[in-house]
């Protein structure tokens, strides 16, 4: 049985994902979509031509990874994209964000990864696809955005030296990258704070990123950054002390 997960896959990139490699791979026997809420993604079923495999689980548990696991172990599937999407940020200075907030951030988005990526690696095969969520937050410290912007570090990290140790099997990792990305992702991001004015200038498409990242994947690309402006924002956090960067920030706020 030739699958692909996707997590995340209520709202946003995560969604569009679904979708995208449905209509990309009509071969596919099913898609495993993960999220909390489950009647969303059965509205999915709906725009896809692939039986979606609806699995309502928080990744933020342990338990929730058992269940893949198993449930892997017991299909034993031939797993053609593993899409990991699920994550959230908030913004805050890190001493003002909960507790829940600040290690909330580190499970879901570092830790739930490395564990889906974990067990499902067993089921790739050669030309399978790991395409990672991080974030252009990943290519330097952000002030009042501290651990989330520290954890698509990790993912980002973590993802190119994935992709150099699979090389030899063939099987493909990309980190996705984008900027500032028209979801709901910025209504729970700004519940303790407000995004950077110049950010909401560079809104892009959500579908438009995940055609990009689908693209670039199949490129066997390690990185896919949308748009100029965040492709500059990365040549910018490479050659500028990230010091200097942030104190200019600072300035935007005040």
């Amino acid at each position: 049985m030739k699958i692909a997960i996707v997590t995340g896959a209520s709202s946003g990139m995560g969604r569009d994902f679904v979708r995208y490699i449905s209509a990309l791979n009509p071969t596919l026997d099913e898609i495993w979509v993960v999220a909390r809420r489950k009647e969303r993604m059965e509205a999915l079923a709906k725009h896809t031509h692939a039986a979606l495999r609806v699995l309502p689980l928080d990744l933020s548990k342990p338990e929730s990874i058992d269940e893949i696991r198993d449930l892997l172990f017991e299909t034993q599937p031939s797993i053609k994209y593993l899409v990991n999407c699920a994550g959230y940020g908030k913004i805050g200075n890190f001493k003002e964000l909960s507790y829940m907030d600040n290690i909330g951030m580190i499970d879901v988005n570092c830790r739930a990864l490395t564990a889906m990526t974990f067990v499902c690696l067993p089921y790739l095969k050669q030309k399978s696809k790991i395409i990672n969520l991080a974030s252009s937050a990943a290519f330097m410290p952000q002030a009042t955005f501290a651990v989330y912007a520290a954890s698509k570090a990790y993912v980002l990290s973590f993802s190119r030296a994935l992709a150099h140790e699979l090389k030899n099997r063939q099987i493909g990792v990309t980190a996705v990258c984008p900027g500032p990305v028209k979801t709901e992702f910025f209504d729970i991001a700004e519940t303790n704070g407000n995004v950077l004015e110049i950010k909401k200038y560079f809104m892009a498409d959500s579908k438009e990123v995940v055609k990009q990242a689908l693209r670039d994947t199949l490129k066997n690309k390690e990185k896919s950054v949308y748009g100029l402006p965040m492709k500059a924002f990365e040549v910018l956090a490479k050659v500028v002390p990230h010091k200097v960067i942030m104190n200019i920030m600072d300035l935007m706020y005040d």
